[in-house]
């Protein structure tokens, strides 16, 4: 079964998947990462330093470790989504998604006609360069993972909606912008917040999705955990690293001074 296919599976099966985000454009950094035993990556191209140059790479190098992957374009547009799927991306997470009816938009262009709006073209990487001939795209239809992001008020309200979408398979909240967005910027453990994600992880367990978030610590997990969230990514490759730079510096410089 494709990376992309048993993501999926799992994901909609309701089993825990944990993953990070790459930000720091680095086709040996996404290696790495794959070889840590990650259930999946996003390659994030909203925020990340990468660029479209980069991409293939980096694609490449996560190929490498059977690792599936995720991007995130920089905007939800039918020629971006697209291009990253012709790629050979295993699915795409999209930000600021306004409302349903964005989100209905966007997951069309997730799936080939004639059940969605994406273009056909069998000469891709995505479709194996056309080794599965015009079979092909209907057998890559149920293999790509969509995640739709939750960062709103409005998307909160429309989580219900949004879940209930054929392309949709999990909510995945963005806790920086969303707290922002009810004015209460990284407070994660305000009850307005609180009572938000719990509202987006009851509306995609009644439609058979999946939850996920953005950890800024690991054992923020279990808190989530508790209210349904089973896709995680734990920070970014490169807050990962400059976490362990910092913590492996202090223990030697405070080592060579007992010393």
């Amino acid at each position: 079964m494709p990376a992309g296919q048993e993501l999926r599976r799992r994901i909609l099966a309701g089993e825990t998947v944990v993953g990070t985000f790459l930000n720091m454009g680095s086709p040996t950094a996404t290696e790495i990462c794959g070889r840590a035993g990650f259930d999946w990556l996003l390659i994030d191209m909203e925020h990340g330093t990468g660029t479209d140059a980069d991409l293939l790479a980096m694609l490449y190098a996560a190929r490498a470790t059977d690792t599936p992957v995720i991007v995130r374009p920089e905007v939800a547009t039918r020629p971006r989504i697209g291009r990253a799927l012709d790629m050979g991306a295993d699915g795409v997470m999209v930000p600021q998604i306004a409302d349903a009816a964005e989100a209905e938009e966007v997951a069309s262009w997730l799936r080939f006609q004639p059940i969605g709006r994406r273009g056909v073209a069998l000469f891709t990487r995505g479709l194996t360069f056309g080794e599965a001939g015009h079979g092909g795209p209907r057998e890559r239809n149920e293999q790509i993972v969509g995640m739709a992001q939750v960062e709103t008020e409005q998307a909160v309200a429309d989580a219900a909606q949004m879940a209930a979408l054929d392309g949709v398979d999990v909510l995945f909240v963005g806790p920086t912008d969303l707290t922002h967005a009810l004015g209460v910027p990284g407070q994660i453990e305000h009850p307005s917040y609180r009572a938000a994600i719990a509202s987006v992880a009851k509306s995609a367990k009644a439609h058979g999705k999946a939850t996920g978030v953005l950890l800024w610590k690991a054992e923020d997990a279990k808190a989530y955990a508790e209210l349904g969230f089973t896709v995680f990514a734990i920070s970014s490759e490169g807050a990962l690293l400059d976490r362990s730079v910092r913590t492996a510096l202090a223990a030697t410089r405070e080592a060579a001074r007992a010393g």
